[in-house]
This record gives C-alpha cells, sequence and structure tokens, in this order.
C-alpha cells in the first residue's frame, strides 16, 4: 500500500527570450510566428519601442495574439497566461492601463503585415484534398455573424442591419475571405461594414489569385463583371449560377453542357440534379446550375466537376472555427476602429498559425487527409503550451517531444462521412424566414448513396420567356451562319409578333456579344457564336 502514496518530481527546462522580452511568446505557436518576423514586421511599421522596458514592441504583439486565444479573460490574467511557465524569472506585472496603452502604441498595421505575410498556400501539391488535376482549388465566402460592441464609436463606423423587425442588437462586421479548402488555410482577407456587399470586398482579394488556382464559389459571386475579373487574374473557376439566369445555349458537349457567353466571356454550364439518399431512405434532389472556364469536356467531365463544387463548403468551416471553437461566439472586446481591426487582424493571424501547426502535423504522415486534423485539439493544446512556455524555442533535446503537432496526430478524427441536414436557424429574431416545408432532415443523417444526372437538352432549361426567344434567333441565324438577318425578316420566321420589343432584345443581345449590327435593324452572329467548322477533304473534287 506505501507504493500508492509515492512521490517524484518532474524538472522541465524552458528556453525564452531574455529579461523584458521574456513573456512575448505563444508557447508551440512561436514556431509559426518567429521572434524575427515579429521585429521586422515592427520594423516595417515603425512601431519599434523608443527604449526597451517593461513593455516592449515584440511583447505587444505576442500579448494581442494571446487575447485571442482567451476571449473570456481580461488583460491582467492573459498576461498571467503568459508568464504562467517562466517560474524564476523576476518580472514586473503592469497594470491593465499599461497594457491598453501598449495595444493603442503598436495599432492594426502590424497585425495586418504579420498576416498578410503568413496568408500563403498550406499544403503540399501530393497533399490529398487540395488540388484538383494540375489546380489547387480555393474558395470566396463571407460572413457577417463578428459581433462588435454597442458603442458610439464602433456604431459610427459599423452602423447596425436594420431588419424587418427593428435594428440588430450589436453592430456587424462583414469578414469576406480566399480560403484553400483542404487545409481552410487563408489566403487573403477583408474586412469592415456589413453594408460592404461580398462581391465587393472580394474584388480586393483578387490578387491573391494565381493561375495555378481553381475558384468555387456560391451564387453570390456570379456577376458577369465579377467573373471576368476573377478569368482576368488568369485562374479557373467554378461558380453556382442563380436560379433566374438562363444562358445562351452556343454549342452542346457530349456530356450535356453547353457553351456560352457572359459578354466577352466564353464559358461553360453545366445544369444537372443531384440526387441524395440518406440512411433513413429520405431521397433529396436539388438542381444546381454551374459556370467554368474548364470547358474541355474530355479532361473535365460534367459530373466530376459537379462533385468538385462540394468542395466549396471547406470555407463554411473555417467560419465555423474562427466565430464559434476559437471566439466561442463571443462579441468582440475593443471598444474603438482601430482597436476593432488590430483584433480582427489578430484573430486571423492566430488563425492562421493554427492552421498551419495542423497542416504540418498531417503532411508528416504522408497521405493523411488534412480534414482528419481537429482545430479544438490544435486549439486546446495551443493553450496549454502557452500556459507551460513550452515549446518556445524548441532545442534539439526536445524537438520531438508532445507539441501541437503530436496532440493532432494522436486525435486524428475518423474520415468524414457523407452527411446532411437541414440549415436550420434556431435564433427566434432571425432575419432568415422559416421554413418547415423544407425536405431536409431535422437531425444530421448520412448519406447511403449521391447520384448526379446531368441535362443532356440545356435549352429546355430556358424555354421560357426571353430567353427561349434568344435560343430560337441563335438556332434560326445558325441556319445561314454567314448571311445577315434585318429584324423583321427574324421576327417573321420566328412567328414574334411584338416587333418593338423584339428590336429592343436584339440590341441587347448585341451587347452580350453574341450579335453583330452591321446596319440599320440587320443583324449576323457574333464570330464567336457561329457553328464550328467542320474537316473538309482535300482529295475530294
Amino acid at each position: 500500500m506505501s507504493s500508492q502514496f509515492a512521490t517524484c518530481t518532474v524538472t522541465r527546462t524552458t528556453t525564452v527570450a531574455a529579461g523584458a522580452f521574456a513573456p512575448g511568446h505563444l508557447g508551440g505557436l512561436t514556431e509559426h510566428i518567429p521572434f524575427e518576423l515579429v521585429d521586422d514586421v515592427l520594423e516595417e511599421t515603425r512601431t519599434v519601442q523608443a527604449r526597451v522596458r517593461t513593455l516592449p514592441s515584440r511583447v505587444g504583439i505576442y500579448f494581442v495574439l494571446a487575447l485571442g486565444l482567451f476571449p473570456a479573460l481580461g488583460y491582467r490574467r492573459v498576461w498571467d497566461k503568459l508568464v504562467a511557465g517562466l517560474t524564476g524569472i523576476d518580472l514586473r506585472t503592469p497594470s491593465e492601463a499599461a497594457l491598453r496603452q501598449l495595444r493603442r502604441r503598436l495599432g492594426p498595421e502590424p497585425l495586418r503585415m504579420l498576416f498578410d505575410v503568413l496568408a500563403v498556400p498550406l499544403a503540399r501539391p501530393s497533399t490529398p484534398g487540395v488540388r484538383y488535376r494540375r489546380w489547387r482549388t480555393v474558395a470566396f465566402d463571407g460572413c457577417s455573424s463578428l459581433k462588435a460592441p454597442d458603442l458610439p464609436r464602433v456604431r459610427a463606423l459599423l452602423g447596425k442591419v436594420r431588419h424587418h423587425w427593428g435594428m440588430s442588437g450589436y453592430p456587424s462586421l462583414r469578414l469576406t475571405v480566399l480560403c484553400e479548402t483542404g487545409t481552410r488555410g487563408l489566403l487573403g482577407a477583408v474586412f469592415g461594414p456589413s453594408e460592404n456587399g461580398e462581391t465587393v470586398q472580394a474584388t480586393q482579394l483578387l490578387p491573391r489569385l494565381t493561375p495555378q488556382m481553381l475558384l468555387l464559389a456560391d451564387r453570390a459571386f456570379d456577376g458577369d463583371d465579377f467573373l471576368r475579373a476573377v478569368a482576368g487574374t488568369g485562374s479557373q473557376f467554378l461558380v453556382r449560377l442563380c436560379a433566374h439566369r438562363r444562358p445562351a445555349v452556343l454549342a452542346v458537349l457530349p456530356d450535356g453542357s453547353y457553351l456560352t457567353r457572359f459578354h466577352d466571356l466564353r464559358v461553360r454550364v453545366i445544369e444537372a440534379d443531384i440526387t441524395i439518399t440518406t440512411s433513413g431512405g429520405q431521397r433529396i434532389t436539388g438542381r444546381y446550375r454551374l459556370a467554368t472556364t474548364l470547358t474541355d469536356h474530355r479532361h473535365d467531365p460534367a459530373e466530376a466537376l459537379v462533385r468538385l463544387y462540394h468542395e466549396r463548403w471547406e470555407i463554411e468551416s473555417a467560419f465555423y472555427s474562427l466565430r464559434h471553437t476559437l471566439l466561442t461566439g463571443r462579441v468582440l472586446r475593443s471598444q474603438e476602429p482601430r482597436g476593432l481591426e488590430q483584433e480582427v487582424w489578430a484573430l486571423l493571424t492566430l488563425y492562421q498559425a493554427l492552421r498551419m501547426a495542423m497542416a504540418d502535423a498531417v503532411e508528416s504522415v504522408p497521405g493523411t487527409d488534412p480534414d482528419r486534423a481537429s482545430f479544438t485539439v490544435a486549439l486546446q493544446a495551443a493553450r496549454d503550451q502557452l500556459i507551460r512556455a513550452d515549446h518556445v524555442l524548441p532545442t534539439p533535446s526536445n524537438r520531438t517531444a508532445s507539441g501541437i503537432s503530436s496532440a493532432v496526430l494522436c486525435a486524428l478524427l475518423p474520415p468524414r462521412r457523407s452527411r446532411i441536414s437541414a440549415r436550420k436557424v434556431k435564433c427566434p429574431t432571425s432575419r432568415y424566414p422559416a421554413n418547415p416545408t423544407s425536405e431536409h432532415p431535422l437531425t444530421s443523417q448520412n448519406v447511403s448513396s449521391l447520384a448526379v444526372e446531368v441535362h443532356t437538352e440545356p435549352s429546355s432549361s430556358a424555354a421560357k420567356g426571353r430567353s427561349g426567344q434568344r435560343n430560337q434567333v441563335l438556332q434560326h441565324m445558325r441556319t445561314a451562319p454567314h448571311r445577315s438577318w434585318h429584324a423583321r425578316e427574324l421576327a417573321t420566321a420566328l412567328d414574334f409578333s411584338h416587333y418593338d420589343s423584339f428590336c429592343v432584345q436584339l440590341g441587347r443581345w448585341t451587347r452580350e456579344g453574341l450579335l453583330e449590327k452591321i446596319a440599320n435593324a440587320t443583324y449576323r452572329l457574333a464570330p464567336d457564336c457561329l457553328p464550328p467548322q467542320l474537316p473538309t477533304d482535300s482529295r475530294r473534287p
């Protein structure tokens, strides 16, 4: 029995910066945000302290980042976390006013530059789930659920959202990011008042796109001008179109997709029905219309692209990790505009550093899907190591010791299951209307089978209204593609009774690049809308 009361002594060696710089660390995350990088950012933004006292600027950067790790704690309690593992070092305890002044002295610029340095692709080309053929898959989306304190200075910056029942409770901040779908790492971010639309903010992120990327986006980003700007970067895109858009059918491809034009941009449209059968036997069908610059149906089959579009939902998991796991749904703590900007950049930087640690963990075991890395496990390990001041400056003797990567690998999630559930809004005063007739199940269910049916007659989806008239006109003009057609001649041949309205539509189709106007009320097909030339045999007489 005496062995049950035996004791032992555990001795641990911690290596940190010397003197007043000792509290400046993030535990194991310091490897991804090293001292040298922070010092260089401070030098570039001219925020280095004039003289070294109790709170150097480098310590301030790590303190602001640590505030994001402990959103429920005040300044003094977060400072206690930073120095908890630094026993034996004589450090003065600053007041909350001193820590507040430290944040004001730094401002948002160093944190913004720090995020810009870290916002790079995280996955290697061989990492599973991050590429489609030779392109790295990325996604655009926005989040407007970040809440700021309801104070006059914050309201002057962000305003309040007006709903049909009144004003929102807190000023909301809209955040739009460019995300790597596999690792969910960030490649860029823009935030501001919620009045700024997602497309307006996403336009500022277009320089982040490269020709090696394939952009996945939802219906909020299907504008012609925005898609032309995306194509101008050299990257490819796969974007879902709004239901009311019915593009012109220029040529039907063998797999059921068809070619069309968005002004001067030639794209391919895929219309498909996706039918899901749940484990409970319920069948759910949804219709998708996707537009892409991948026009070769032989290398990029329609069904493969429809299945690829599902990867866009990775960005929703990124927002969930940032808003609910990291912030735990809390309102941002800063009470002035510059402090709010600094806090958001610090949260994005911290999120990116955690994703970098997770990516390093899964890539240490070849073939491991990044989806299996748990953000919650990485976050808790980072908090524990900050409190212990562990792995601040790894030495050869403890480089292989337990760290964030080891914690992630020891708690890998099982391979992802295909599941479906209703997008149910639980807030009683939500701006989204209730939909009790939704066919989606109220609880998550496993998907037992998924079938994709590509429409083989895309023109039938545009057989009504003006879109049907446009396709009829194009089809009739292709019977003699090189001749000129008078508007009245077309109206008579196709039995269109409203001639004036028909002339207005011809002018619109001309501006869209489908037709060329060569004389008064006289048109011909644009060169890109001509049917393909069949090869001829030169041996025939």
